[in-house]
């Protein structure tokens, strides 16, 4: 009877469990959205995006996962409980893969962000590319890589000027001749900004993704538990 009584304890608890899976689920939807709108926003560092991308189709595959693991702890379904414990499996080494991503990315950030302003700035009013480093500068209240004197190594623009994104009341050529103007324009540098902001958008996809494992782990045990209780024969209804 004592055995019984916990397989019957593990199948409730594992059917709990599920609906918590769901909530991860959703839970990582909305973080990878959140995720890619930051990074999307601040579009500076190209081939970097796909973190966001992976969380949201996890978190869909979630929903799927969850459906084989309440009907399979319902119904004490080998095949189910079975598929259930392999999908939340190569979940989990997903999972694993993004947070590698996440910390691969963490290290070379700063290499990354000083590599890519130095070609926003070379090469600003080439096709499309002031687009970005404008957005970030009027977004953030900043001007060029460490400071608005980074201009000086744009070949576009007129001697000692920036672009109009700099200035704080931004108005047409507004930022000629204004780089050391510090009523004028915004001369603190976007490259910590960014660094900054990045970073807490990692932290923000890393630590409810290593919560959610945690919980996928412990799903994956009750449901091993489970199925060796349904094997062995025991009633747990």
């Amino acid at each position: 009877m004592a055995v019984e009584g916990g397989a019957k304890c593990i199948k409730y608890l594992l059917f709990f469990f599920n609906f918590i899976f769901w909530l991860c689920g959703l839970t990582l939807i909305i973080i990878g959205v959140l995720a890619k709108l930051s990074i999307d926003t601040s579009a500076i560092i190209k081939g970097y995006s796909g973190s966001p991308v992976l969380l949201i189709v996890v978190g869909s595959i979630i929903f799927f996962i969850a459906f084989f693991g309440c009907c399979g702890a319902w119904k004490e379904n080998q095949y189910m409980m079975t598929m259930f414990t392999v999908l939340l499996s190569l979940i989990i080494i997903i999972e694993i893969g993004a947070a590698i991503a996440g910390y691969v990315l963490w290290g070379k950030l700063n290499d990354l962000l000083h590599e890519r302003f130095d070609i926003m700035i070379a090469g600003y009013n080439e096709t499309g590319n002031h687009k970005t480093i404008d957005n970030i500068q009027q977004e953030q209240k900043c001007c060029g890589k460490n400071s608005s004197l980074d201009w000086l190594n744009s070949k576009f623009l007129a001697p000692n000027s920036v672009p109009d994104s700099c200035c704080k009341n931004i108005t047409k050529d507004c930022g000629e001749g204004a780089i050391r103007d510090t009523i004028k324009i915004y001369t603190g540098g976007c490259q910590p900004i960014m660094d900054k902001f990045l970073k807490e958008v990692i932290l923000f996809i890393s630590v409810p993704a290593l919560v959610i494992g945690l919980v996928q782990i412990t799903g994956i045990v009750l449901s091993c538990i489970l199925m060796r209780a349904t094997r062995s024969g025991y009633e747990v209804m």
